[in-house]
């Protein structure tokens, strides 16, 4: 099939481009998840803002198995963000082919149970108001053990022969050395062949086999790629076509990126592509600054990438893993690691945080759990969207020690890592404060206490462990 080269929208101004549609008249449109009217940088869902918390068992979570009760799970503790990788890594009875005489796929038929999940995914998650961020491609999918196993492998499909295709039957490096010629198959990639017409007339057919069911819903973001090092064409055709796909059934849909090396900051080669493209990137990923990065190198880094997310064209940023677990060799951290950052992303002003699956993050695990009540907790004192950082507003400050956002004079939400004491200046700020504290260990309230305004405020958290400061100014 011959492709088609989407033409590009046009930059009308600062605001995203999906935000500045008119208001569409279709229940769909009136009901998706876009960025907030009131301030692009958070997101609106069924006509009112929400801050994204989330964290589930697996990334694949479609083909999890006890999916129902792991939603209800999620929903309790006050999670409303999944992550969905189109996962081509399970069993040969999840991937989303058919097999002939139980050994060979058919690349021409599909799998019916894979599918039948990815629609109850979206139904029982549409139902629990609960926003599914769709990752298309995985390029662990297909390379190494996993090539393996794939079905787009010519040795297990009946489809085409590596001769004919152009694949080799092993990719034994790191798919960061992007080598595998299936993320090529367009005629402006660099290692474009006229074989791979073939393998993209079936990349077509899946991605249009997933937006049959993924576009009925309006609790459905679109990410092209995990931590992707391919050509940037790449993922922005697939956003083309998605967009495209979405305009024909009269809805707008927001779509990024996720490119790897985001975790350099400001020597990252590809983060400078979203900073400058509203068009493509609707709203940024930047998840991988979660991984490398620790303690007050992680806020800096968090802070400057946001900052540059928003100079030009506004837009929500979301994290959809936030690593911190296993202490692995490209900088996971710890399980402590993940809460800290966890909290570090919801101070800088990111619009969606999740933790990502073992064994590199907390899951839902109890930390997991206890951070997200204890961030719903915050945000019944104080809506993340009107606070801004302002670290130079605490004072005797040891590193990693605390964090804060805030609406000087107003509301301040200030985050200890682990216990600590800090002054808090407010010599501006008159009057009485009431102070909420909340246990990030536990996820619940603790206690109260006044603080008066006009001077420099001593905040020493209660005990061990990480604590939130909830200060309201008294009427």
């Amino acid at each position: 099939m011959k492709r088609i080269f989407f033409l590009a929208f046009l930059i009308l101004s600062s605001v995203p481009l999906w935000a500045q549609e008119k208001a569409n008249t279709t229940t769909n449109n009136q009901r998706e998840i876009k960025p907030w009217s009131e301030n692009v940088r958070y997101w609106q869902y069924k006509g009112e803002p929400v801050l994204l918390l989330g964290g589930s068992k697996t990334d694949h979570i479609f083909l999890a198995d006890g999916l129902l009760e792991h939603l209800d799970e999620i929903k309790e503790v006050g999670g409303n963000f999944v992550r969905n990788t189109m996962s081509q890594r399970e069993g040969k009875d999840l991937k989303p082919y058919a097999l002939v005489n139980d050994s060979i796929f058919d690349l021409n038929r599909w799998n019916e149970d894979y599918w039948t999940r990815f629609e109850n995914m979206l139904k029982w998650t549409n139902e629990r108001d609960i926003i599914v961020q769709i990752e298309v491609w995985d390029r662990f999918d297909y390379s190494q053990k996993f090539w393996e196993i794939s079905p787009w492998n010519p040795r297990l499909n009946v489809n085409y022969s590596y001769e004919k295709i152009g694949f080799d039957e092993k990719y034994p490096l790191h798919p960061s050395k992007d080598v595998q010629p299936f993320f090529h198959s367009l005629p402006n990639m660099p290692k474009y062949d006229k074989k791979l017409d073939l393998i993209y007339k079936f990349q077509e057919a899946f991605v249009t086999k997933m937006l049959s069911y993924s576009l009925q819903y309006g609790n459905v973001l679109y990410c092209m790629n995990n931590e992707t090092t391919t050509s940037a064409l790449w993922g922005q055709y697939w956003i083309k076509f998605i967009k495209s796909k979405a305009k024909e059934v009269g809805i707008s849909v927001g779509t990024t990126d996720m490119f790897d090396d985001v975790h350099k900051g400001k020597e990252s080669v590809n983060a400078p592509i979203i900073f400058n493209d509203g068009e493509h990137y609707t709203f940024a990923d930047i998840s991988q600054v979660n991984s490398r990065n620790f303690d007050d190198k992680h806020w800096h880094e968090l802070q400057w990438l946001i900052e540059q997310v928003n100079k030009t064209y506004p837009r929500p940023s979301n994290h959809t893993k936030i690593y911190g677990a296993g202490f692995s060799n490209f900088g996971s951290g710890g399980q402590e690691d993940g809460v800290e950052r966890f909290w570090r992303n919801i101070l800088a002003g990111s619009a969606g945080v999740r933790f990502h699956r073992a064994h590199n993050g907390n899951n839902l695990n109890d930390k997991a759990k206890a951070s997200i009540r204890a961030g719903r907790l915050l945000e019944s004192q104080m809506k993340l969207w009107e606070l801004e950082p302002h670290m130079e507003l605490l004072v005797d400050r040891s590193p990693n020690e605390a964090y804060l956002a805030a609406m000087p004079g107003e509301k301040y939400a200030l985050y200890f890592t682990y216990a600590g004491s800090v002054g808090l200046d407010l010599t501006k700020s008159k009057g009485t404060f009431t102070l909420k504290w909340i246990s990030i260990t536990e996820g619940t309230w603790y206690r109260e206490e006044k603080i008066q305004g006009g001077a420099v405020a001593t905040i020493t958290a209660p005990f061990k462990g990480g604590w939130v400061a909830a200060l309201t100014r008294d009427n």
